[in-house]
């Protein structure tokens, strides 16, 4: 898929050969006046659908009173998010800062790690994507990307994910920071056992050494859970969100223990847009519309028929979990797509050529599903 963009705009990587013009919850129009279902969510991000009334509202009645002020300030509404998220978030990880994109949020927990331990290295992992800023890029496993910058990035070591053996070898002592996602999405929808994340976070604290979660797409619910750390058996010393935690206005957080946030002096961490008051409103409301519609318990049950359907069509694999989920199936994961789109349904690539990724919102309907599933069917039925 691909379209011609404005002269004006650098381009963007492929996109859908339409416009958007508007949304309402799990659907979007062209302004034809086609509609398209949304099982990809821009990206992860629009957790609680478009549009929705009490997001819309909230930002509407917190542009009325201030648009913007920097963190020059105490702003109450910042002070709220900030509580409202410390109660979903396990209780070791209640102290945060606010920024403005994964990649902001993940290049201070890079930053901070570094700083703390006075280490140089960072651990990785093949099939990763964290950001493209400086130190996210260094552990980003594509060199389309960071070929170009990688005499800048510190030292980097690289491991296969979520292999066991791998970790044998390892030399936590001299790496600041280990980094990974707990389900890789780009990399393919790869989960991660919670045993192998288990013993990786054991060996590493034994050497001192920090582990972070990427959970800016496992996080907020959209695995089932409120969050990948959530596990009492699972204990990060940090954590990264955005993607939906505004339900589209850009904010992101990095989210660590109470020993680490003690190590820290002010102005050691900045973001002037960081936590304004629109955006601390939509993560309110996001909230909000989570808890009020039970959306963690209309993931599960969706999920699983997603998952039962996906695997009783032949050769294909149901990968991931909650909404966050892969179709593994024997044709092109862009073929997939394009069929799909064919028929009024947006779904993502990813890296591995045969994975389709579905990353729909949490307000998605069971009438959707249904109507996906379907489509589904008569694709991977035609092509065969």
């Amino acid at each position: 898929m691909s379209s011609d963009l404005s002269p004006h705009l650098l381009g963007q990587g492929p996109i859908w050969p339409i416009e958007i013009v508007r949304g309402r919850n799990d659907r979007v129009w062209d302004p034809g006046g086609r509609m398209f279902y949304d099982f990809y969510g821009g990206h992860a991000v629009a957790l609680t659908g478009h549009a929705h009334p009490r997001v819309r509202k909230a930002i509407n009645r917190e542009m009325r009173k201030l648009i913007f002020y920097s963190t020059s300030t105490r702003l109450n509404v910042r002070e709220r998010a900030a509580a409202t998220l410390a109660a979903h978030l396990p209780a070791r990880l209640s102290r945060m800062f606010f920024c403005n994109s994964g990649a902001e949020a993940n290049e201070n927990a890079l930053k901070i790690a570094l700083q703390l331990t006075g280490r140089e290295r960072l651990i990785a992992f093949r099939g990763s994507f964290h950001g493209r800023t400086a130190l996210t890029l260094s552990v980003t496993d594509d060199p389309r990307l960071n070929a170009p910058f990688a005499r800048f990035a510190p030292p980097i070591d690289w491991l296969p994910f979520a292999d066991p053996t791998a970790l044998d070898g390892v030399d936590f002592h001299e790496a600041a920071a280990v980094i990974l996602e707990p389900i890789q999405s780009m990399g393919g929808v790869r989960v991660a056992p919670d045993a192998w994340l288990g013993e990786l976070i054991r060996r590493a604290h034994a050497a001192g050494c920090l582990v972070i979660f990427d959970e800016i797409q496992t996080g907020l619910g959209r695995t089932g859970t409120w969050f990948y750390a959530s596990r009492p058996e699972l204990e990060p010393d940090m954590v990264t969100l955005a993607k939906g935690l505004a339900s589209g206005i850009p904010v992101a957080a990095t989210t660590v223990t109470a020993d680490i946030a003690s190590a820290l002096k002010p102005h050691d961490l900045g973001s002037t847009f960081g936590g304004g008051p629109v955006a601390m409103a939509a993560l309110l409301a996001t909230f909000e519309v989570l808890e009020r519609e039970d959306c963690l318990s209309s993931v599960q049950s969706l999920s699983q028929k997603l998952v039962t359907a996906i695997n009783r069509l032949p050769g294909c694999t149901a990968l991931g979990r909650g909404f966050l989920l892969g179709i593994q199936s024997p044709k092109p994961g862009r073929w997939l797509c394009d069929q799909l789109f064919s028929r009024g349904f947006l779904t993502g690539p990813s890296r591995d050529p045969l994975v389709t990724r579905l990353l729909p919102p949490l307000t998605l309907r069971p009438q959707s599903v249904d109507f996906f599933l379907e489509a589904l069917s008569e694709v991977l039925g035609e092509s065969g």
